[in-house]
């Protein structure tokens, strides 16, 4: 088995905090989660997360014009500058505070970054510019008396609007300009919360957050406007500081110089801004100042519902002239510019939306709310969603994969149960029908139904086709489950109780309940089947130390005990049912023989999970490793390995045989959760102790606390603010073999095996090489040419080979295969057909492959099969989307084209022969026609007979 799991996507988490940007096609929206981003493909409905993380949750993210570099700067100030072409980090940079804003300039040439009441303006590095050094500092303004809330430029990339919480703008520009001066607008009573240009204008909007909108009108033209020569003084100073600099630091260190450059002109007192004027006469005579036009009070109409509602988030397209600003009420209103008529309303949620923004065409506005973690995109004109995606509002509890690894369903503590589609990364439907937390959740094996267990007393069975709750079990008292399972033939489902110490069986045909299984002694927090068709076993561990397996088809509660010695956490079995896996609260997994009842072997992973210390932890991280244990287990697609997770950030893969640790995942980095540290910082330590032990509430009592209530370990839903903790709540490997998933504090992992440029040949001999397969597909001898690019496991070269085969002697080669390389053949066609357009020519060899191995016992392992199956219903559901467009589109145009016929045999019954004629003249050398209409012949007959 391959152990080159690396991150693939980030599913179940939309949207955390920060802004949200377009891409400048207008057909993705990239979103901050957390300490990770997010693109969002609207057109082919897409969804993938990068690879790379920050240390803390990012809360600023900047697109440049061209769509080629992404700033993203975190909590802490940490700046990233971002590829998007190769999706890696290739500078990062340290802002002494938190950013508020970032904004490229509609030319690229620059970025500006809104930290507290500064604002700092630095060169895009790119071809552009010309600049390769990254945040290299071009100018610095100091915005106004209170922190920046907002940054825009001017269309010409000249000017910039700067909107402050202390309800000012200032207009400043970036370099010295004839017949411009620094420019203040006042007359909003609250702080700002945006502002933009027109295009192609120097007219102003402001919007502050009590929901008054102003329309300011420039007495000049952006082509009144004129660069000229900067002053000397302000030159002077920055060749002294630069000069200064150089002198101080080595040539060759370029970036350290930059840098510290920089970080001195940000510590340093702002230059004077030469484009600003003291004198009062001269402000008077100048010709460059701003009029208002109207003052408009857009909250006038959300204060009808909701009294005291606030502003929180405005966008303007410039090309459609649209306003949208979005309420703490959750409704957002379209407004049409300059005339402010309200042109479309609309409410999405009950909580306050935190950002909102236009694509390039305005037909599209994206819509975010950070409290439940919605994100959607809403067509305007035609009234619909073109994307609605919204992650569980609270912990993801438990996962499941279907049987062919193409859908994800998570149960959360919102009392939620969630389908994802591993390919697009979108949840496609949402059951709500629990009423309290869910615990437990499979699929059926033929991948029609799944089943939940709650808190709420109730086992629900789902349709995955029709979308509905068709069956619910229930128990004859009250019972909390916290477990269920489905047997293989999906006929029985059975669940245990929490605070009802019995197991209960019902038969999903009938929803009868069949029995009451009584034995154990403590809540039953785990249930398994066996993945066998031919058994029935059922296996149980409970918190009173022991493992109970059961028949289910025998009547009397015949079971067999195990002793665990210490309490059960999770039991798993393996895929070829013979044996078990046992997680205790020991720390420690052990392997149990099912027929037997004996120990195989035990695994000691209590140290491999790490340690971690809360903020509010009084004893150290070392003493909490004690406590530690494995939480959730699963076995590996071959039965050869095991992955365990549990009350840290680690997961760990253990080879069952050897009982020894191959490999530990780290699914976070992000400091912004609690429990990363061993130590706590001294920062927060003062004379009266840690800090973070200090309640601080506010005026009045019971108010919000900034600690956790003691002992809730999960579903904690006051309003108290605190840091989660980092967990993995459950890990599922994919049937396929080619994935796991992990579902954590920030969401649902992905972790893909890495398919990057690895050599990893099968039964390599000397002769054995690309050049020999070129010379063999020469020879026709296809055959040797296919073994010969398996054995080198060349991705390429197979499907050179085998596109190389004509489609006559498919079969004919498949039946030369022999078995070691028909399953290595059936992988890579399952691979091909991802991507390929070939796809009759690969289901050829498919069917080829499977009709001349496929009755043999033991050539095709089950994940190849899986991996196949999964592809192949995805091309299906593909094609059949497209010929249903196809079928309708055709339609559509017969039915038009009858429309126009009968249209047109109606016209030419109304109508004369004469008024439908034309006259053809031809010259004398026949060489051209002309045509002409009734009307036409007869002025040019008026005409002549004037002459």
């Amino acid at each position: 088995m391959k152990f080159s799991y690396k991150f693939s996507n980030l599913l179940g988490t939309i949207y955390r905090n920060g802004n949200l940007v377009f891409s400048p096609d207008g057909n993705s929206v990239i979103s901050p989660v957390g300490n990770r981003i997010t693109v969002h493909d609207l057109k082919n409905n897409k969804s993938r997360t990068l690879s790379l993380e920050s240390r803390y949750n990012y809360t600023n993210i900047a697109l440049s014009p061209d769509g080629s570099l992404l700033i993203a700067v975190n909590e802490q100030g940490d700046a990233q500058l971002i590829s998007m072409m190769s999706c890696t980090v290739i500078h990062r940079h340290k802002f002494q505070t938190g950013v508020q804003c970032i904004c490229f300039s509609p030319d690229g040439t620059y970025f500006a970054v809104a930290r507290e009441n500064l604002v700092l303006i630095f060169c895009a590095p790119g071809e552009i510019t010309g600049e390769y050094n990254p945040f290299v500092l071009k100018r610095s303004f100091l915005g106004g008396y209170d922190d920046v809330t907002w940054l825009d430029w001017s269309s010409d990339s000249r000017l910039l609007a700067i909107g402050c919480r202390d309800s000012s703008t200032k207009i400043c520009a970036i370099n010295y300009t004839t017949n411009f001066r620094t420019y203040n607008l006042s007359g909003h009573t609250d702080g700002i919360v945006s502002c933009f240009f027109e295009a192609n204008s120097l007219h102003l909007n402001t919007i502050s957050r009590n929901g008054q909108l102003c329309l300011w009108e420039c007495s000049l033209s952006p082509s009144d406007l004129e660069n000229a020569e900067k002053p000397e003084a302000p030159a002077a100073k920055s060749r002294k500081l630069e000069q200064k600099v150089s002198d101080n630091e080595s040539e060759d260190d370029v970036e350290n110089v930059v840098e510290k450059q920089a970080s001195k002109e940000d510590s340093a007192a702002i230059a004077t801004d030469v484009n600003e004027l003291k004198d009062e006469e001269v402000k008077k005579m100048h010709p460059f100042f701003y009029k208002k036009l109207a003052r408009h009070y857009l909250a006038d109409e959300p204060r009808k519902e909701q009294r005291d509602v606030q502003l929180t988030a405005a966008n303007y397209n410039r090309r459609t002239k649209v306003l949208v600003v979005a309420f703490s009420t959750g409704a957002f209103y379209l407004y049409e510019l300059p005339d402010v008529n309200m042109i479309h309303s609309l409410s999405i949620s009950d909580y306050p939306i935190s950002a909102a923004i236009f694509n390039c065409t305005g037909d599209w506005v994206a819509l975010a709310s950070r409290e439940i973690g919605q994100l959607l995109v809403w067509e305007w004109q035609s009234e619909q969603y073109i994307m609605k995606q919204q992650g569980h509002s609270s912990e993801m509890t438990c996962i499941a994969y279907s049987a062919d690894g193409q859908y994800i369903a998570t149960g959360g503590e919102d009392s939620k149960v969630k389908l994802w589609n591993t390919q697009s990364s979108f949840c496609f439907v949402t059951f709500s029908e629990h009423t309290s937390g869910v615990t437990g959740i499979q699929f059926s094996r033929n991948k029609k139904f799944l089943v939940s267990s709650s808190l709420d007393g109730t086992v629900r069975a789902f349709d995955v086709i029709r979308y509905r709750n068709f069956r619910t079990f229930t128990s004859p008292s009250p019972a909390q489950f916290s477990c269920v399972a489905v047997d293989y033939s999906g006929e029985l489902v059975v669940a245990g109780g929490q605070d009802i110490f019995d197991i209960f069986l019902w038969s999903v045909k009938t929803g009868k309940l069949l029995e009451i299984i009584s034995g154990h002694e403590g809540p039953v927090v785990s249930l398994a089947f066996s993945p066998v068709a031919t058994s029935s076993t059922l296996v149980s561990g409970s918190w009173d130390k022991t493992v109970k397996i059961w028949n289910c088809l025998e009547s009397n509660s015949e079971h067999e005990t195990i002793d665990a010695v210490s309490d059960v956490t999770n039991v798993t079995f393996s895929p070829s049912g013979e044996e078990i896996a046992v997680a205790t609260l020991s720390g420690n997994i052990t392997i149990f023989d099912i027929k037997s009842a004996s120990q195989v072997t035990s695994i000691e992973g209590r140290n491999d999970l790490g340690s971690g210390r809360m903020e509010t932890d009084v004893i150290t991280a070392k003493k909490n490793a004690q406590a530690n244990y494995f939480s959730t287990i699963e076995y590996s697609a071959d039965g050869e390995c095991l992955l365990a997770a549990g009350k840290s950030p680690n997961i760990c893969i253990y080879h069952v045989k050897e009982a020894i640790l191959l490999k530990k995942f780290q699914i976070t980095q992000n400091h912004s959760l609690d429990g990363l540290n061993d130590y706590i910082s001294r920062k927060h330590l003062s004379e009266f102790g840690n800090m973070a032990l200090v309640e601080q509430r506010e005026e009045f009592e019971g108010g919000k606390v900034a600690i956790r209530l003691p002992g809730v370990r999960r579903g904690d839903m006051s309003s108290r603010r605190f840091q989660p903790e980092v967990r993995v709540f459950s890990v599922k490997f994919s049937p396929t073999g080619q994935a796991f998933a992990a579902a954590g504090t920030e969401g649902l992992c992905i972790y893909a095996l890495d398919k990057g440029v690895v050599f990893d040949p099968f039964d390599l001999s000397l002769e054995v090489t690309p050049k020999a397969v070129h010379e063999s597909l020469k020879m026709l001898d296809f055959t040797k040419a296919l073994v010969m690019s398996l054995k080198l496991n060349e991705p390429n070269l197979i499907a050179l080979v085998l596109e190389r085969v004509p489609h006559r002697d498919i079969e004919l080669v498949c039946a030369d295969l022999s078995t070691d390389f028909a399953q290595r053949l059936l992988q890579q066609l399952a691979r091909l057909l991802q991507s390929t357009p070939h796809i009759e020519f690969y289901l050829q060899w498919s069917c080829c492959l499977l009709t001349q191995h496929g009755n043999q016992d033991g050539v095709f392992q089950h994940t190849g099969l899986l991996a196949l199956h999964e592809i192949l219903s995805r091309k299906y559901e593909t094609l059949n989307k497209i010929c249903d467009y196809n079928k309708y589109t055709l339609r559509v145009l017969l039915d038009r084209a009858d429309k126009l016929e009968q249209e047109n045999k109606s016209t030419n019954d109304g109508d004369s022969d004469d008024d439908d004629m034309l006259l053809i003249r031809t010259k004398d050398n026949g060489s051209a026609q002309m045509q002409f209409s009734d009307e036409e012949e007869s002025a040019t007959d008026e005409s002549e007979e004037d002459e």
